[in-house]
């Protein structure tokens, strides 16, 4: 499988497209002006305690204040091995906390929509092979590497390390891209994490609450310490100055990959191969267009996203069960691929075209998860239901790429969908009715849109009639150009 990945840098914004097989996989955008703080380490305060909630609200120089939870602020004593689902006993947020109280949080979350971000106390600071956690004395593995006798060098070669230098306390997570690492790649980055930790102590001590002490780093350097692997063919990038920080970066941290990365100076934006800008925008879009013919379609709302497959246009060639089980198998892999594109997170309940054959489900069902193993974020999938679901969730850290690019419409307020003429018109027959009852006028003028009025003057013209003459007033109409479909006033002459 070949993987390249596009950087594109302005004053503003920066974008980065990870394309695989010349089709875009993921995309991160990240502006100067509404920067994510997902990994960002604060000195905040504490500004109101919930008992009924077991949590507590932390002000951390925010517009809106962060939520922490009171099993994320009790330090983890897991071995790093045990299920993320392990039961555990949750003490009393009112022993942990209280209010006025200057507390050391790590951004787990961004804002996302009216929720603040979401805080832990357990702090980690990343670097390209390993997660750095103070205060904790385990050594934890990434379970994407899967080779046993790789998982039992890596943790000897950690805790050995760990074991020398006994004025650093703390624990570590052992990264997937630390498989087939060196031992001096891995002790360079121990030194590294470690002069970083002291660094963040030093100012804790020094700053006054509410007060950012860690800022992780910028988009286009996070994307080579998080997303350079040995099957990268090629990291290009737009900007001479983004790709002089990228290739210190490089030359200091990963000097393996010094000639993947290149400066891109081509008069062809960079976003126009692969058609990335393209894919972008089909992103927004509900509909998802398979190559059979059939379609996707993607709703994302507050709770949770539901995605429904249909055959469209896909008739089959043998029969029926094996045009739906071709089709759910092709919406199997464009799911996964949108979920990673669009940044979807939290519940996905997936809706595939119901299924007779139990032999089919589970080929859909193992594609799915196949597809998604590729995945970045955590997910966790569930079987086939008895109602044909399979319900899901996958990770959530910032906002989606429909939320980072779009916002509500002003017009439906973000309903979707616009009340008919039709419905229109019988409001304001039943507003003129209201207001002749509560006033005494000689007439009546109706500003609408021109496509109210037109209806009000064609098709609905027998029934305002018959309204003049029931209310014995007479009823005129003018077109408000900036009105949209169902803004309209009634005015008393």
């Amino acid at each position: 499988m070949s993987e390249e990945i596009l950087i594109n840098v302005t004053p503003v914004e920066t974008r980065v497209a990870l394309v695989e097989n010349g089709m875009l996989q993921e995309a991160y955008i990240e502006r100067t002006s509404r920067k994510g703080i997902v990994g960002n380490i604060y000195k905040g305060k504490v500004v109101r305690v919930l008992p009924g909630m077991e949590a507590a609200f932390v002000d951390i120089g925010l517009e809106r204040a962060a939520f922490i939870h009171a099993s994320d602020v009790v330090p983890s004593q897991s071995n790093g091995d045990e299920p993320a689902d392990t039961p555990k006993t949750v003490p009393d947020i009112r022993s942990l906390l209280r209010e006025g109280q200057s507390l050391v949080v790590q951004v787990t979350k961004d804002p996302i929509g009216t929720k603040g971000a979401r805080l832990t106390t357990q702090l980690s600071i990343p670097s390209r092979y390993l997660v750095f956690m103070p205060g904790v004395s385990h050594v934890g593995i990434s379970q994407r590497i899967e080779d046993d006798a790789e998982r039992a060098r890596l943790k000897t070669l950690v805790e050995a390390a760990a074991a020398e230098d006994q004025d650093v306390q703390g624990g570590y997570i052992i990264r997937t891209a630390a498989e087939a690492a060196s031992p001096e790649d891995l002790i360079g980055d121990m030194a590294y994490l470690h002069r970083l930790s002291q660094s963040i102590h030093e100012r804790i001590a020094r700053v006054q609450a509410p007060a950012v002490v860690y800022q992780d780093l910028p988009l286009f350097i996070r994307t080579i310490r998080d997303l350079i692997r040995p099957q990268t063919e090629k990291v290009r990038i737009d900007s001479r100055e983004s790709h002089q920080r990228v290739m210190e970066f490089v030359e200091e941290f990963v000097t393996e990959f010094a000639d993947k990365v290149e400066y891109y100076p081509g008069e062809r934006p960079i976003f126009d191969l692969y058609s990335v800008e393209d894919e972008i925008q089909k992103a927004l879009s509900r509909k998802v267009q398979l190559k059979s013919g059939g379609y996707v379609i993607i709703d994302q709302t507050e709770a949770m996203t539901t995605i429904d497959i249909n055959t469209g246009a896909f008739v089959g060639h043998r029969n029926l069960e094996e045009t739906i089980f071709k089709t759910n198998l092709e919406a199997a892999r464009a799911i996964s691929r949108q979920l990673r594109l669009r940044n979807l997170g939290g519940i996905i309940i997936i809706d595939f075209i119901d299924m007779e054959d139990p032999e089919h489900q589970r080929q859909v069902h193992r594609m799915l998860e196949k597809m998604l193993e590729r995945d970045h974020a955590k997910t966790k999938i569930t079987g086939v239901s008895e109602l044909g679901l399979v319900e899901m969730t996958r990770k959530r850290t910032t906002e989606s790429l429909g939320q980072v690019l779009c916002e509500p419409c002003p017009i439906c307020d973000g309903r979707g969908f616009l009340k008919t003429t039709e419905t229109v018109c019988y409001e304001v027959f039943r507003e003129i009715l209201r207001v002749n009852r509560a006033y005494d006028a000689e007439s009546y003028l109706v500003m609408a849109s021109q496509s109210v009025v037109d209806r009000l003057l064609d098709e609905e013209s027998d029934n305002v009639a018959d309204l003049e003459t029931f209310i014995s007033k007479t009823i005129r109409f003018q077109v408000e150009p900036f009105y949209s479909q169902e803004q309209y006033d009634v005015v008393l002459l």
